[in-house]
């Protein structure tokens, strides 16, 4: 885990410390924490950790057991196949609003975000999957639609355990592909293609998704 640095409020900066460790990949899906051991991890006292174990579990990030204590949520397929057909709808949206919307600005931020993503090799699925994400979220912003981006960062959290339990490879020469196409789309302003390739991409993940969990799309 990365270093911790002691803020103002001990329970806000808890709680932001161990929801990005969640998210960033450093506190595995189903791996189970420990008030006394993070205490002593964190210097802190066991009071704020308690806290922020309690906000995490009610972001939906932790799931409290009885008499096991909480450890990071595991997504079952079911719930990653829902998760992904709702993600298709949105992506599919936010793509053709973006291709619309955008300014030379997004434009900018999109091409840096994708060649990002696209420097990115080897192994490192933890890299890989923070920024794909960042990717698609450059995607709903340069959307501009204030509504869509607070539904696309709730579903993000779904997307995020899901990627960091299967380990799924982001950086999959399909995908690679298929990442063009969407910015490729949505700088000529081509509503309807960017709306299809974002569609087309989140089926092609989904399916890797589900095979890596045991069930078929």
């Amino acid at each position: 885990m990365t270093s911790f640095e002691r803020p103002t409020l001990v329970r806000d900066g808890v709680y932001g410390h161990l929801r990005q460790a969640v998210l960033d990949g450093e506190i595995a899906p189903g791996e189970r924490l420990g008030e006394v051991e993070l205490g002593e991890r964190l210097g802190v006292s066991r009071t704020p950790i308690r806290e922020a174990l309690m906000r995490l579990t009610q972001d939906g990030l932790l799931v409290a057991e009885a008499n096991k204590g909480v450890r990071v949520r595991t997504v079952s397929a079911t719930e990653a196949r829902e998760t992904y057909v709702v993600r298709e709808e949105l992506d599919g949206l936010a793509a053709a609003l973006a291709a619309g919307s955008h300014t030379p600005a997004d434009a900018a931020r999109l091409n840096a975000a994708l060649s990002a993503l696209n420097g990115v090799r080897g192994e490192d699925y933890r890299e890989q999957t923070r920024l794909d994400l960042a990717f698609h979220q450059r995607v709903t912003l340069a959307a501009h639609n204030a509504a869509l981006a607070d539904l696309a960062r709730g579903l993000a959290l779904r997307v995020t355990l899901i990627k960091h339990q299967t380990r799924t490879y982001n950086a999959h020469p399909q995908t690679e592909a298929q990442h063009a196409a969407i910015l490729a789309a949505i700088l000529a302003r081509d509503a309807e293609a960017a709306r299809e390739a974002a569609r087309v991409h989140v089926r092609t993940f989904a399916a890797l998704v589900l095979h890596d969990l045991g069930e078929q799309p």
